[in-house]
């Protein structure tokens, strides 16, 4: 059983999808808009997002992006477009599947156990782990001293690299590049703010994330 989150603006396809999905044995929150649905996704621990692009207030697509910032549960998008570019924009924003209206609800069950079942799957070699931190690459789980860390998109590829190279020295220009990328029009101000959240989630354990003068950070064990 899984919690689903299901933001879908017309009501008669939301009682449908809500009401198959729950008969095929999980459990579905259920947004109005696209505020609604991050509210939704803030509050609670959704496993799996299938989000309506056409929403009033804010569309799937933004809901989408916002979402990634917070974690990387399995996306579906619903929509009424059907064209290649308006599916490859939805893959670019971060979604897992696409499906478009009309469609079966058995379908859309099955491409969600699929997805949920490749999310919950563990492998051993995706965890890795430094002091009191583990952290689980396929899920985008970390824990700290046994409790769970809520890290942002951003926050978690830092300490992915950090934790896959331990005692590397990064320079903020290089993290600038391996994390936002090379067409990131801020400035290494962006790293220094990231690293300081970083640490401060972390708790005792930041205490890895060495600051060195002039050259950047590392991963310290």
């Amino acid at each position: 059983m899984a919690l689903l989150l299901i933001a879908e603006d017309e009501k008669g396809m939301q009682e449908i999808l809500t009401d198959y999905m729950r008969r095929g044995g999980h459990t579905c929150i259920t947004a109005d808009d696209g505020i609604d649905a991050v509210t939704i996704l803030k509050n609670n621990p959704v496993d799996l997002a299938v989000l309506d692009i056409m929403m009033p207030h804010l569309d799937g697509l933004s809901v989408c992006r916002i979402a990634r910032e917070m974690c990387n549960i399995p996306i579906i998008f619903l929509t009424a477009k059907d064209s290649e570019t308006d599916k490859l924009k939805g893959y670019e924003y971060g979604a897992d599947d696409y499906i478009t209206k009309p469609f079966s609800p058995k379908l859309l069950l099955a491409k969600i156990n699929v997805l949920l079942r490749r999310a919950m799957s563990v492998n051993p070699h995706d965890i890795v782990t430094a002091g009191e931190i583990v952290m689980q690459l396929s899920s985008h789980t970390v824990t700290v001293c046994g409790r769970d860390t809520v890290l942002t998109h951003k926050e978690f590829e830092l300490l992915r690299l950090f934790m896959l190279n331990k005692n590397q020295v990064f320079s903020r220009d290089q993290l600038l590049n391996r994390i936002w990328g090379y067409d990131f029009e801020g400035n290494t101000r962006t790293v220094d703010t990231h690293m300081k959240t970083l640490r401060q989630k972390l708790g005792s354990e930041g205490q890895h994330i060495v600051t060195l003068i002039r050259s950047g950070y590392k991963f310290e064990v």
